[in-house]
């Protein structure tokens, strides 16, 4: 009998849980203990009253290992809802990243233009150096981190990536 084994494929997940000490950490020991890497992470507050909290998480994993996944988070106490935004259909994905690159002359001219095709935002500014806040799809932003490599790259910091299902459904 030949096992087939089978694809890791990319996932987004939203999970609506209680906000409580350890919950993140809990998560995040169901990927860990199957040795599958979070890829991006994203925690935040939905609710005035500060009591439930949105996390999302990007990963790989095989159908059948996710599935495992989902049905573990599911079962966790303060865990109200798990959404994989992917499995469920369309949905907007966004990032945000603050970058620092130095630059005079001919470069810093280059990096105001780039950041211009790229609708970066200057949020700082110095004589010698600017920081773009650069916000859409992981693949801008990693494609505009590249081209300012190019004049003069000094620093990145990503938010990870947020995501919201289309449509009027909430999660």
């Amino acid at each position: 009998m030949h096992i087939k084994e089978e694809k890791a494929e990319r996932h987004t997940l939203a999970i609506i849980v209680d906000n409580e000490p350890g919950i993140l950490a809990r998560i995040a020991g169901l990927f860990t203990a199957r040795g599958y890497n979070i890829e991006s992470l994203t925690v935040s507050e939905i609710t005035d009253d500060k009591s439930v909290s949105r996390i999302t998480i990007v990963t790989s994993a095989s159908p059948h290992v996710l599935e495992q996944i989902v049905a573990q988070l599911d079962r966790l106490v303060p865990v109200h809802k798990v959404h994989d935004l992917t499995a469920e259909g369309d949905h907007v994905e966004r990032e945000l990243a603050l970058v620092k690159v130095a630059g005079t002359g001919d470069h810093r001219i280059e990096a105001l233009r780039l950041s211009e095709v790229y609708r970066a935002r200057v949020v700082d500014a110095t004589i010698s150096s600017f920081v773009f806040e650069v916000t859409g799809t992981t693949e801008k932003i990693d494609k505009f981190i590249e081209l300012m490599s190019e004049v003069g790259l000094i620093e990145v910091a990503r938010t990870g990536i947020v995501a919201i299902a289309r449509g009027r459904e909430a999660a």
